[in-house]
């Protein structure tokens, strides 16, 4: 920057006025704010070119810096706006709605339209409304744009649908497109994946890669290993790691970080291990969080107390994520003590709220330990109304440990916020007949028998050459399960001739 000054200096004594040399070299040099008033100096006597206030629009959309909407104004004065101008202020992430707005209704005043024949400015309009939830708006613009336009438009709408949870508008957009890329299957996987329809993205996923000959990128890579981890798809999820090891995808952190998370949630934490030892030094604190959420779970909380050591190490700060970790390791280590001073260390020493998760794993903590007025006079002191993980927690320590009393209170709070949850009675039920107290067992029960109370059905996935098969009981949803039931019918057989076979050699 000193340099692009001095060339500046140099200019100005010379009487000179070449700005494109001295801009881009202000620019190069990242100074945004110098760039403005370099280019606003030379606006009064002869105004710059529309390349020009292009170059210094597309720098400070790149960086969400505030100071475009001022340039964009004063490129509108001077009369310099060209779609390209549009583009750049539509694509820009800091754009708010009230910008669009006002910049869109400027583009069609000064004769332009979304719908001119510029693919990259209709899919900038496109995604700028979507970006900020005005979905209406967003599809009245694609609607007037040419029925085979530019695939970048319906990609904008589309993963905009995904991202807020309109599926099944996604679902419709998807169908009726005549040319899908990887963004576009990418934002299905991604929409069913994060609205918790694990099946579908992992189908999607394969429909796009094996059916299609379509190739993931990194993006559809860190979208479907979590759906992966969901169903427990263990072996897609391997294949998916050689795909993207293969392809020098691991660099990315946000691949990486999946690919622990989905290892540790499908049981396979030393796959998970050699994972985050390969992220090395491009670890950040989700990194971190995944692999002691996964020790933590396993209930290896040996293993998360000193990786959550070496995290300290390094300098880094944990967050609300890395404690429900470590309070959760404190649990399963029956570490009551040292869980105690971690979660009061939260506020005291790392300036962290405590979130209601935090004061569900103490409340589990201490119940487990026995602690139960402990744990009651937490929950009496939460900052927040408890919620029913949190009495759901206290019920589950007085069933272990039988207190009557703290269970009757725990049932009724929990059926005042879960009433179609009729499993915290049954647990009722049950402290009651540990009691011997028949009359409250038969009381429970007649409330069951008034809520219709009926067990859900169980159902299981089955991976096979990497596709998830479901099965409830009895099902005959299965395009196979004519042949699904005469091989049970064989294993069935064939078990009960062992047996007698064994019986018999005994005898």
């Amino acid at each position: 920057m000193e340099e692009a000054k001095r060339l500046h200096a140099r200019l100005l004594r010379r009487g000179e006025r070449r700005l494109q040399p001295l801009l881009l070299r202000v620019l190069a040099a990242g100074d945004l704010r110098y760039a403005a008033r370099l280019l606003d100096s030379y606006s009064s006597s002869s105004p710059p070119s529309a390349p020009l206030h292009n170059r210094l629009l597309h720098a400070l959309a790149a960086a969400r810096h505030p100071l475009l909407l001022p340039c964009f104004a004063r490129a509108h004065r001077l009369r310099l706006l060209t779609p390209l101008s549009f583009t750049l202020l539509f694509s820009s992430p800091s754009s708010s709605t009230t910008t669009t707005r006002l910049a869109h209704a400027l583009l069609s005043k000064s004769g332009h339209a979304a719908s001119s024949g510029d693919p990259y400015l209709a899919s900038a309009l496109v995604a700028s409304y979507a970006r900020s939830g005005h979905l209406a708006e967003s599809r009245r613009v694609f609607d007037e744009l040419p029925p085979h336009s530019d695939a970048a438009a319906r990609n904008a709408l589309l993963s905009a649908y995904a991202r807020c949870g309109r599926v099944d508008d996604a679902e419709s957009l998807f169908a009726g497109m005549p040319d899908r890329n990887v963004i576009s299957w990418t934002a299905m996987v991604s929409g069913y994946a994060q609205n918790g329809r694990h099946e579908e993205a992992v189908r999607t996923f394969l429909e796009m890669w094996e059916g299609c000959g379509v190739r993931p990128n990194e993006v559809t890579v860190s979208s479907v290993l979590p759906a992966c981890a969901a169903v427990g798809a263990l072996a897609l999820g391997r294949k998916v790691e050689r795909y993207a090891r293969g392809r020098g995808m691991l660099t990315n952190v946000y691949v990486a970080n999946a690919l622990v998370e989905m290892y540790a949630k499908c049981g396979s934490i030393r796959r998970a291990w050699m994972v985050f030892r390969g992220i090395g030094k491009q670890r950040d604190l989700c990194s971190w969080n995944s692999m002691i959420m996964a020790f933590a779970v396993h209930g290896l909380w040996r293993e998360v107390l000193g990786l959550f050591h070496k995290l300290r190490m390094t300098g880094a700060k944990p967050d609300g994520i890395t404690f429900v970790g470590v309070i959760l390791a404190c649990t399963h280590g029956g570490l009551v003590d040292e869980g105690k001073l971690l979660f009061n260390s939260m506020r005291e020493e790392f300036g962290l709220k405590p979130r209601i998760e935090h004061y569900g794993c103490m409340v589990d903590l201490l119940g487990r330990a026995g602690l139960l007025k402990e744990a009651d006079s937490l929950i009496a002191s939460m900052p927040m109304e408890p919620d029913a993980v949190i009495w759901g927690a206290l019920l589950g320590a007085c069933s272990f440990h039988g207190n009557l009393e703290l269970a009757e209170v725990a049932v009724e709070k929990l059926m005042r916020l879960e009433p179609q949850n009729t499993a915290n009675l049954v647990i009722l039920s049950n402290i009651y007949a540990s009691h011997g107290k028949w009359d409250g067992v038969a009381q429970v029960w007649k409330l069951l028998k008034e809520k219709d109370h009926k067990k859900s059905a169980g159902y299981s996935f089955i991976e096979l050459d990497g596709r998830m098969h479901k099965f409830l009981v009895e099902d005959k949803s299965h395009p196979i399960y004519e042949m699904v039931y005469d091989t049970l019918d064989s294993i069935t057989l064939i078990m009960k001739l062992v047996n007698l076979e064994n019986s018999e050699v005994e005898s």
